[in-house]
Parts: structure tokens; C-alpha cells; sequence
């Protein structure tokens, strides 16, 4: 079964692009959702991530405060680079049970959308890459619109991904999303 990855910046489109390959008939693993559920759900992640942050990383319902996450992470590369190291490892080992549950249903080939796939390492998982890009003033209003963040906010996290034009020079396919 062939492994594609769908990566680009926060804003980029990628999330479009994956809806148009599920409309096809296409399964599609997403990255970021099933990472928001593994921190909810399981044990050991949360185990660790109560460790790394403290109690008030979940609310009085077990659910995690993703606001509290954000803002110590986001704050402190030393403490985003130690929740990566908690979250990815289980996203990578959850992605390769969906890809296999895939394989033995026959489809020829899945889509990975992950919006960190070469900054967590999992490309090297993957057969092909696709690269969605956009210009970023494009990419700002997107996420300020989508999220309601505040430009400063949006620029934050764009600094901790890679930089657009080097993930579109990794890439096997390139999708320019300007419009």
C-alpha cells in the first residue's frame, strides 16, 4: 500500500486538500485530531503530560485544558520539545494501526495529513509527500478568521514550523493554494 503524506503551514489548506481526497474515496488519517484524542485518552500520555505541565494541563473533567497546553508550550521551546516527545511516538504508532487496518481492507493507498510531518520525523513513514502552500498574509487571515487568534498569535505558531518554502522543497507534489 503506498503511504502519502499531506503536509503545509498552519493555514495552507491542507485540511481542504485531505476533504478532497476523502470525497474520493481516499482514507485519510488526520494527524493533529487524532493527537487531540490521544492526549485526551490515553493513560500513559496523560500520565506524563500531568508530569511534564502539571494538574492543571486537565480539567476537573479529565478532559485537557488545550489553552493552559498551549500557553506553557508555546512559552517555553523546552517544554514543547518534551510534549512532542510524549505525543509523537504515540501519533506514529496509532498512524501505523490505521495504515494497516487500511492495507487489510485493500485500498491501494492512504493520505496522512499532519501539519508537523517533517518536524516530528513521520515523513520518513511516508512514500510520497504532497505540500500545500499559500502565500502567508493568505495563511494569516485564514487561521485569524477559522480560530479567532489575533495575527501575533497566528505569527507564534507559524515560527514553529517549518518555513513554507523548505517543506515545499522537500516535496514530491506541490499544491499552491492562493486563491
Amino acid at each position: 500500500m503506498l503511504k502519502i503524506g499531506l503536509t503545509g503551514g498552519i493555514g495552507s489548506g491542507k485540511s481542504t486538500v485531505a476533504r478532497i481526497f476523502e470525497t474520493l474515496g481516499i482514507p485519510v488519517y488526520y494527524a493533529d485530531d487524532r493527537a487531540k484524542q490521544i492526549l485526551a485518552d490515553d493513560p500513559e500520555v496523560i500520565r506524563r503530560v500531568t508530569e511534564l505541565l502539571g494538574s492543571e494541563a486537565y480539567g476537573p473533567d479529565g478532559s485537557p485544558d488545550r489553552s493552559f497546553i498551549a500557553a506553557q508550550v508555546f512559552a517555553d521551546t523546552e517544554k514543547l520539545r518534551a510534549l512532542e516527545q510524549i505525543i509523537h511516538p504515540a501519533t506514529f504508532a496509532d498512524a501505523a494501526r490505521w495504515q494497516d487496518e487500511q492495507a487489510n481492507k485493500g485500498f491501494p493507498y492512504t493520505v496522512k495529513e499532519a501539519a508537523l510531518l517533517y518536524e516530528s520525523g513521520s515523513y520518513r513513514s511516508l512514500d510520497r509527500i504532497i505540500v500545500v502552500t499559500a502565500p502567508e498574509p493568505v495563511r494569516i487571515a485564514r487561521v485569524v478568521l477559522r480560530d479567532g487568534s489575533t495575527e501575533e498569535q497566528v505569527r507564534a505558531r507559524m515560527d514553529k514550523q517549518l518555513p513554507e518554502e523548505e517543506k515545499a522543497g522537500r516535496a514530491d507534489f506541490l499544491i499552491v493554494n492562493d486563491g
